[in-house]
């Protein structure tokens, strides 16, 4: 058993395409694990819009029912085996409609999934920064459609470069006027502006955001407004943001008071779990046992659950 394997955790930032169990994919595609373990694994550190490319294969792979059904089962299975007793899904809805799927046959696939086993789990679903507006509304109107029916939230991703955060101010308002609540990939690709516009839209935590530490005021934002960002550090290496865990800003981060939970991001992408990444902040930064159940507290505090929902899950850190 790995070191911190037999602790509790929880994860705010995964997403299920980029999660993918390289033994049910085998299957799928009736290739040997070790090249699918290839085409699902981002083998060389690039940058953000080499990461997204590697996106491509495992979305073509995710265009049934079944298969979002099968996908979904398998990450929260494997989640489990990783002692997580809260996460909360992304998913892309539009992604999966290129052979016919309808929005809500996605997201139903994906939530039949999570109730076949014992995780207990929230979906987000994501807008693109790419897209056309209108169907990023789509999404967002889909979203509150499902509102208390398994699906918490919204969110956007992305290339920050790009397409930046200020151009999608309007869809930020929308949600807003709407109900529904929002988390936004910044600070990632982009720079601390990102996280700005993102916690003026009303973002109820920040994907990444790790560029928050070039700027004095939005780390100044984010501890007064106990908004918190989502680290992932494995993949912050994969982009090419750092070129080693001891450059990673996490512990500054930490350190200056910015609320922080640590996630995967793309559990299979980055060959990654949250235990992997317990080890990785042990070993670099000397975090402990006590350091991980505080952040993990922290996460349920900010998790898309209602007061008795966050009630209990606190128990299992008590």
């Amino acid at each position: 058993m790995k070191k911190y394997e037999s602790l509790k955790k929880v994860d705010l930032h995964c997403h299920l395409d980029g999660s993918l169990n390289v033994e049910r994919v085998s299957k799928w595609t009736r290739k040997e694990l070790d090249e699918v373990k290839d085409l699902l694994t981002i083998n060389k550190t690039g940058d953000l819009n080499d990461y997204l490319r590697r996106f491509e294969f495992p979305i073509s792979l995710l265009q049934t029912k079944t298969r979002l059904r099968d996908a979904s089962k398998e990450l929260c299975s494997d989640m489990i085996k990783d002692n997580v007793v809260y996460a909360e899904i992304r998913l892309d809805p539009l992604a999966h409609t290129k052979k016919g799927l309808a929005l809500r046959e996605v997201i139903d696939a994906v939530l039949e999934g999570i109730q076949l086993t014992d995780l207990k789990a929230k979906l987000i679903l994501c807008m693109k920064r790419e897209r056309e507006f209108e169907l990023n509304k789509l999404v967002i109107d889909t979203a509150k459609k499902y509102l208390k029916k398994g699906v918490a939230a919204i969110d956007l991703a992305g290339s920050e470069k790009d397409y930046p955060t200020k151009n999608f101010k309007e869809l930020f308002a929308y949600a807003n006027s709407i109900g529904v609540p929002f988390v936004i990939h910044a600070g990632e690709a982009g720079t601390f502006k990102d996280i700005d516009v993102a916690i003026n839209a009303g973002a109820k935590r920040i994907g990444h955001g790790v560029k928050a530490i070039t700027d004095y005021e939005t780390m100044e934002k984010l501890k007064k407004l106990d908004i918190p960002l989502e680290v992932c550090l494995t993949s912050n290496l994969n982009t090419g943001l750092y070129p080693n865990y001891p450059s990673h800003p996490v512990q500054r981060l930490i350190d200056s008071g910015v609320p922080v939970t640590i996630c995967t991001d793309n559990r299979t992408l980055s060959d990654t779990t949250l235990t992997d990444e317990y080890n990785v902040l042990n070993r670099y930064f000397g975090f402990t046992i006590k350091d991980f159940n505080e952040m993990n507290k922290l996460a349920i505090a900010h998790a898309f659950l209602n007061d008795k929902e966050k009630t209990e899950l606190l128990k299992k850190f008590l």
